[in-house]
């Protein structure tokens, strides 16, 4: 494949991870991104962390860059690149601030995705064309109070009327759920058969009988913004279907494959970020006379999470390059969502002890990355949820 693992020369200093050959494109992506994280992201990322304010102006910023609109062809104005640059970009904006990367992820892969891969030509026009050129932001609902790794018992009605349906419901956890410019919703015809009773509908900010609901004051990714949407008596035309009735179920399981690399690239940078914090630290903290970098405990600490590091980049790559590739993806991309998300909590975690009482104080970043890092082994599917899916794939056909 177009990745293979190249020996770093003895001198490179920049980042001791396994480095993947990347095209010269893509190493201009992946600097794009990160200067865009160095200059954009990071002078404001302690203040939209305290204040929960989700960062549009870095968000129309990331737009002008083509980082809304990655995975999408320029006809419909995306950047028209692949899964491995995307996991590049997130995993940079990841690294300075998961809030922002979350957002450019779940932007792209879960409502610009849904609406570009089951959306008509027409729909596409219309709606995916502003997403990807990060002129509107989407949003995704699919999780319910009473329905959350239990997708398919969603309880939120599409009652069949003259010219559409009558949406009534509410949904939580949406990322942009209070921000959002348009919104993918799956709603469910009570009378149909379960897993084929599901279908999925675009709405529009300001449309009537929708708004959004509670916003959520959340443990970490605090500036991505996290809200309940609700549906009152919402009519929606029957241009607005994505896809068949009834087969909105089926469409977010192939949407949540995808989405699942970009959790992984979520997870990566949070790690990395969490790690290369720790080294910095380790160097200049002295105790004893000398810096703590010198004592084999904190070596062993950086050692293993390195390892973590280097595991859950070579499974994200791998997946992203499948993806490219047209290969069934739902197992790797499972296993590495599983393995990166849990790396980051991981990562994190040590990168807290590594800094001792410095790691609970704001003045430093480890806190956040301990924060942080929680969701990626929680959203787009639980750890348990992954681990349901690799055994399944295991046992396909047995």
């Amino acid at each position: 494949g177009p990745w293979k693992v190249e020996r770093r020369p003895p001198e490179a200093t920049e980042e001791d991870y396994v480095d993947f050959s990347l095209t010269d494109e893509q190493r201009a992506i992946q600097e794009t991104a990160r200067d865009f994280a160095r200059r954009e992201v990071d002078p404001i990322v302690d203040e939209i962390d305290e204040s929960q304010k989700f960062p549009r102006q870095v968000m129309a910023k990331a737009g002008e860059l083509g980082f809304l609109g990655i995975i999408f062809p320029a006809e419909y104005g995306g950047a028209g690149l692949g899964y491995v640059e995307y996991v590049l970009v997130v995993t940079e904006l990841s690294k300075v601030d998961p809030s922002v990367g979350i957002s450019v992820a779940a932007h792209n892969s879960l409502c610009s995705n849904h609406i570009y891969k089951f959306g008509s030509e027409e729909q596409r026009r219309r709606w995916l064309i502003p997403l990807a050129k990060g002129e509107k932001i989407g949003a995704w609902s699919l999780t319910e109070p009473g329905a959350g790794s239990d997708a398919a018992g969603t309880r939120t009605r599409a009652d069949k009327v003259d010219g559409g349906w009558i949406l009534n419901g509410s949904k939580t956890f949406t990322t942009h759920g209070s921000v959002g410019d348009v919104c993918v919703v799956f709603a469910a015809d009570p009378q149909g058969p379960r897993h084929h009773n599901v279908s999925a509908f675009v709405l529009d900010k300001g449309m009537e009988g929708f708004r959004p609901g509670k916003k959520e004051n959340k443990l970490g990714i605090r500036a991505s913004d996290t809200a309940e949407v609700v549906m009152e008596n919402c009519f929606v035309s029957e241009d607005r279907l994505l896809g068949d009735i009834g087969e909105g179920f089926i469409q977010a399981l192939q949407i949540l494959d995808g989405g699942r690399i970009s959790i992984a690239a979520l997870g990566l940078g949070t790690a990395i970020g969490a790690f290369d914090t720790s080294v910095a630290y380790a160097k200049q903290r002295e105790q004893f006379g000398k810096p703590i970098a010198q004592f084999q405990a904190i070596q062993f600490a950086l050692a293993e999470m390195a390892t973590r590091i280097a595991a859950a980049e070579a499974l994200t790559f791998a997946a992203a390059e499948a993806m490219d590739n047209g290969r069934k993806i739902s197992r790797l991309a499972a296993e590495a969502k599983l393995y990166a998300g849990e790396a980051a909590v991981f990562c994190s975690e040590r990168g807290v002890q590594i800094h001792g009482g410095y790691g609970l104080v704001k003045d430093y970043r480890a806190e956040k990355y301990f924060r942080d890092a929680k969701i990626c082994t929680i959203g787009e599917g639980t750890s348990e949820i992954q681990r349901l899916v690799i055994a399944r794939q295991l046992f396909k056909g047995n």
